[in-house]
């Protein structure tokens, strides 16, 4: 796993030493495909091993009930590596997405996993979340607005919300209503940048 590097379903740390940054990774892992966290791994691949197995435990756990909403459950294992112990906790991906993560700030938000990375979704991100747990299917509404938006993406790489309301002429609550059920349809895929989610045609 460690020769893997850290990617999508897999993230390093030396020891956890705050609820609120680790409750980030923990939603993130949950909204995204699941993933697992070896601690007593550094960034770089090295093996340093943990200390104290219970209280590495028991920060993990607290993230996961107090700094996660709705409280994520973790799978804990313990591997011995050259007299080195590294702590495995897995989070497996959720069916009541999203999940929320306590910030620094006392607010709730939500993050998603972008390769190795935990990135705060966006409004479209979060409602597409809300709609894929649920478990009717999408109607759409193939109206010429929908085929307007859906010829910008393809001629645009990398469109964000702002230049759609523009081009579309519409709210910007309307222009993410069309946004999300063509994401939930499997038509257009949301993906959260550094500062802003754009949206492209869904690869196959």
């Amino acid at each position: 796993m460690i020769l893997q590097g850290e990617g999508e379903q897999l993230d390093f740390k030396n020891r956890i030493s705050s609820c609120e940054k680790i409750a980030k990774t923990l939603v993130a892992f949950a909204n995204s495909k699941g993933g697992k966290l070896l601690v007593g791994v550094a960034d770089n691949g090295y093996i340093n091993g943990v200390k104290s197995e219970d209280e590495e435990k028991y920060m993990l756990q607290r993230a996961g009930h107090l700094y996660c909403r709705p409280a994520l459950e973790l799978h804990f294992e313990e591997i011995y590596v050259d007299d080195k112990l590294v702590l495995i906790a897995e989070v497996a991906q959720s069916d009541t997405k999203p999940h929320y993560a306590l910030g620094e700030d006392h607010k709730w938000w939500v993050y998603v996993r972008v390769h190795d990375k935990s990135r705060l979704a966006g409004k479209v991100a979060v409602d597409v979340l809300h709609r894929s747990s649920l478990p009717e299917g999408v109607l759409i509404n193939y109206t010429d607005k929908e085929k307007e938006l859906l010829a910008y993406v393809h001629h645009h790489a990398k469109t964000q919300l702002p230049e759609l309301c523009k081009h579309l002429k519409l709210s910007r609550r309307k222009t993410q209503r069309i946004l999300v059920n063509l994401i939930v349809a499997g038509v257009l895929e949301v993906h959260s940048g550094n500062r802003e989610e754009y949206y492209t045609e869904k690869t196959t």
